[in-house]
């Protein structure tokens, strides 16, 4: 857990041993379901967890607002993210439900009580959240149309409302198909090993996103 502490170094005494208490967890459920491909397993923290927790490099999620983790798989970015944020809710879903099973069960020997996980699709839950995150499920045009209702009114939401999707690769062609008012964050900015080069966030404001 050492790369996480690096790149944060405030992280509380408990905040260190609940990410090395996940990466055990997670190690176990993968044996069992490979929730990661077995290959990245060595690189866990730095692939999986750190990676998820780059979002918190370009928002700092307000105290007291709600996130939806959509397609979670093993639980990420939410469960890296729910740690780092413990005074914000988090709901993680996903549409297999042994992968749930699992995200409950680790919520669960971790003490998280800021994590709920439900088996569901995105366009069937009803709640409205301030903020969405994802680890690229499927391409932005379609996701988005997944998501769009989810927001609370822009009256009521955090600051910072919006989506924050996980992407690696050339986006320019899918942000354009998207027609959505997207900024792409380089996570090469943040993090200086080789993984991350082209490892990005897209951000997508909460309303009005299309372009006019």
């Amino acid at each position: 857990m050492e790369i996480i502490t690096h790149y944060f170094p405030h992280l509380t005494d408990h905040q260190r041993q609940l990410f090395q208490q996940l990466e055990t967890e997670f190690r176990g459920w993968n044996e069992r379901l490979n929730l990661v491909a077995r290959t990245d397993v060595d690189n866990l923290a730095e692939r999986h967890f750190l990676h998820s927790l780059g979002i918190a490099k370009v928002v700092d999620f307000a105290p007291g607002s709600s996130v939806l983790d959509v397609g979670t798989g093993g639980g990420l970015p939410g469960l890296p993210l729910a740690i780092l944020f413990p005074e914000v809710q988090f709901h993680l879903v996903d549409s297999i439900g042994k992968k749930i099973k699992a995200v409950q069960e680790m919520a669960r020997a971790l003490q998280l009580p800021n994590v709920t996980a439900e088996q569901t699709r995105a366009e069937q839950l009803r709640p409205h959240y301030d903020y969405v995150v994802s680890r690229a499920v499927a391409r932005l045009a379609t996701f988005y149309t997944w998501i769009e209702h989810r927001y609370k009114p822009l009256a009521e939401a955090a600051p910072g409302s919006g989506l924050y999707y996980l992407k690696g690769g050339d986006l320019a062609e899918e942000i354009e198909e998207s027609g959505l008012k997207a900024e792409v964050i380089d996570l090469k900015d943040f993090y200086s090993e080789e993984f991350f080069d082209t490892k990005k966030v897209v951000i997508v404001p909460a309303g009005p996103s299309k372009k006019r």
